[in-house]
């Protein structure tokens, strides 16, 4: 969706992107990584000065509290909530200097509670002080900040927990008030909104794209 509205777009991620576009650039690091993280960081604003941010990374690692791992925990704070910080404090200088900035974080419906996600609930709930304490030191600037908490998503993330083809994945749809799981394009439609130049008076906000399921229990 960036790169259709003309975006100039940088991928880091563990893997390069499955498709190629000419404004497409991909860096290939773990974000979990927070020396590697910050070493690709400092090359991209280096190379491309973006003004842009969407921390679009997560990983689950659910487990039940008896069972709860103390290094997963740590894993889900590098990803979500270090990397953050990391590239942010690489960019924000730029954003400064233009006097514009757009930062979107990818946080989770799972943030309100949900069984087995007490490292992943923990660390997607940081996100929301996060950014609200963001979004009043860069105001002043021209900078936004905002989250995006999608709900149940078809991506490879929810067929991890929910195999293509379980009669489970019919089940959660039932379940969600909307009655259809949601797509990528509904998220990037809402992050679209926050990084438009437009939204400008938009900031520190939370938006749940998730078919209502964010209004009462969700069982996945």
């Amino acid at each position: 969706q960036m790169l259709a509205d003309g975006f100039e777009v940088i991928s880091l991620a563990r893997r390069a992107p499955a498709f190629s576009h000419p404004r497409l650039h991909s860096v290939e690091v773990d974000l979990a990584d927070r020396a590697a993280t910050a070493q690709a960081a400092r090359e991209a604003v280096e190379r491309f000065k973006p003004d842009t941010l969407v921390h679009n990374a997560g990983v689950i690692l659910p487990a039940r509290l008896e069972e709860v791992n103390l290094d997963d925990l740590d894993t889900l704070v590098s990803i979500h909530l270090a990397a953050a910080i990391i590239l942010m404090q690489a960019m924000l200088p730029s954003m400064k200097e233009r006097g514009f900035g757009r930062i979107v974080l990818l946080s989770s419906r799972g943030a309100l509670g949900l069984a087995t996600r007490t490292s992943y609930a923990a660390t997607k709930s940081g996100m929301f002080g996060m950014a609200r304490t963001w979004a009043l030191e860069t105001a002043p600037h021209g900078i936004t900040v905002n989250v995006v908490a999608p709900g149940p998503v078809q991506t490879d993330m929810f067929h991890e927990i929910i195999p293509v083809g379980s009669p489970k994945v019919e089940a959660v749809a039932a379940g969600i008030p909307v009655k259809r799981l949601g797509q990528p394009a509904d998220v990037a439609h809402a992050v679209r909104f926050f990084t438009a130049a437009e939204s400008g008076f938009v900031t520190g906000q939370v938006l749940y794209v998730c078919g209502g399921t964010s209004l009462g229990g969700l069982v996945l």
